[in-house]
């Protein structure tokens, strides 16, 4: 089957007045799938509005992709399924979807089931009111205390770094208007978080608390790297500020070094030679704070240049192999 690449903006002038749009990354979900739909197709139709759910398999492996296949086949009109040739992960999953959005409200939500779908009607209200980007906190929140406490930690840094209270950028469960998607679409950069993107287009933000559930179904697709990688995302694609950093730091460590060369000369001149093995020792001592910089600062200044080259290559977010259910 021919492999189509995803439109840089959507071809749309305009959203469909009132219409909501559910976009929904999946990788590997099946145990969770047939239930996140009936769950999602029921609270979205409590609202009494019009809607489509898009479901966008980001290259899964199980048995995902005839799940999603049924069911757009059961609602085509309800139901669009995007299948992407391979794993490009969920950012731009959730990107390949908001490409083919018609509603004039759009609500991100993971496959997991963490979040319950049933908060969306919650989302839609803030949208009523003026709100053009709506952020959710997880009550309560179901996870390890690494994982609490190191997302509490990232918070912090990404509300000091862009000047946005929001608190939880980590949960998925938001609601953007059409206006922000369509900004966001004309952004190409390779790595992107889309929250703090969102955030930077937005006129009128907010957050509600929104239920945290215990993941009962499948296992969580992010591994230890995973996250890691995700932060690595989060701070390049939102600031410099590490490079600018490294020149502070350099400072520092130029005078540390210069302080503990007057150290030496004067332990030198009381203790003699033999103080500190002739001074092999205070020697490696200062030659690994400065090689651990270098490391550090070597590592930060690949991490932007890596960047710089993969948006240069300028190829695409991803690849669609097929969709079914609804067209645009």
């Amino acid at each position: 089957m021919n492999l189509e690449t995803q439109p840089e903006y959507c071809q749309q002038s305009c959203p469909e007045e009132g219409m909501v749009s559910i976009v929904i990354p999946v990788y590997n979900e099946e145990q969770a799938l047939d239930q996140l739909i009936q769950r999602t197709l029921s609270s979205v139709e409590s609202l009494d509005k019009p809607f489509e759910l898009i479901l966008i398999d980001d290259g899964s492996k199980d048995n995902s992709v005839e799940i999603i296949r049924h069911a757009a086949t059961e609602h085509p009109d309800k139901i669009m399924g995007i299948f992407l040739n391979k794993n490009y992960g969920q950012h731009s999953a959730i990107m390949a979807g908001f490409a083919h959005v018609r509603g004039e409200f759009i609500v991100t939500l993971d496959a997991d089931l963490q979040n319950p779908p049933e908060e969306i009607p919650n989302i839609i209200d803030e949208f009523e009111k003026g709100h053009d980007v709506v952020g959710t906190i997880r009550k309560n929140r179901q996870d390890t205390f690494f994982r609490r406490y190191a997302s509490k930690l990232v918070n912090k840094m990404v509300q000091k770094f862009t000047g946005v209270g929001m608190s939880d950028y980590g949960c998925m469960l938001r609601g953007y208007h059409w206006n922000v998607v369509q900004a966001m679409l004309q952004c190409h950069e390779r790595s992107t978080f889309i929250p703090i993107l969102a955030n930077s287009f937005s006129r009128n933000s907010t957050e509600i608390y929104v239920a945290h559930a215990e993941r009962t179904l499948g296992s969580s697709k992010y591994n230890f790297f995973d996250l890691i990688n995700l932060q690595f995302d989060l701070l390049t694609s939102m600031t410099t500020l590490p490079l600018r950093l490294l020149s502070f730091i350099g400072g520092g460590i130029a005078l540390l070094g210069f302080l503990f060369s007057l150290i030496l000369v004067v332990l030198r001149l009381i203790y003699g030679s033999q103080w500190g093995v002739n001074g092999v020792f205070p020697l490696f001592a200062i030659l690994f704070i400065f090689i651990g910089a270098q490391f550090i600062g070597i590592g930060l200044l690949g991490e932007f240049v890596g960047r710089i080259y993969h948006d240069v290559r300028a190829r695409p977010r991803y690849f669609i192999h097929e969709i079914v259910g609804r067209k645009n």
